[in-house]
């Protein structure tokens, strides 16, 4: 199977676009740092030397120091593919990336969009 080229993209150049996506509808970036952070594992600091270093989202992904487990609790369609069906993992967890942002910038809560159960009393 041929590579997709999104593979070789730099995250750098993602990432703008997802900070532009969300200040575009009043969302910090911030924000979009917490959603990478919750997805991915990395802190702040692993977050920005991901894209001091100019890597690809192929490597950003691969370096992950740990894919969240509830990923798997985000369903929903992405570029007309629903993310649940994508076999190939790395474009899910790409996808899966690209449905919270858009989450975001559609004005769902944080607590909606990191899929925290909100504890009844």
């Amino acid at each position: 199977m041929p590579r997709q080229s999104i593979f070789e993209m730099k995250f750098e150049k993602i990432y703008s676009l997802y900070i532009q996506k969300a200040e575009r509808k009043n969302r910090t970036r911030a924000e979009v740092d917490q959603i990478i952070c919750w997805l991915t594992g990395y802190d702040e600091a692993g977050l920005q030397e991901q894209i001091r270093q100019g890597n690809t989202l192929e490597t950003f992904f691969a370096q992950s120091p740990a894919f969240n487990p509830n990923s798997s609790l985000i369903t929903g369609v992405v570029c007309g593919i629903r993310v649940e069906e994508i076999e190939d993992p790395l474009m899910q967890k790409i996808r899966y990336l690209d449905k919270l942002i858009d989450e975001l910038a559609k004005g769902k809560k944080m607590d909606k969009i990191l899929r925290q159960a909100v504890l009844q009393p």
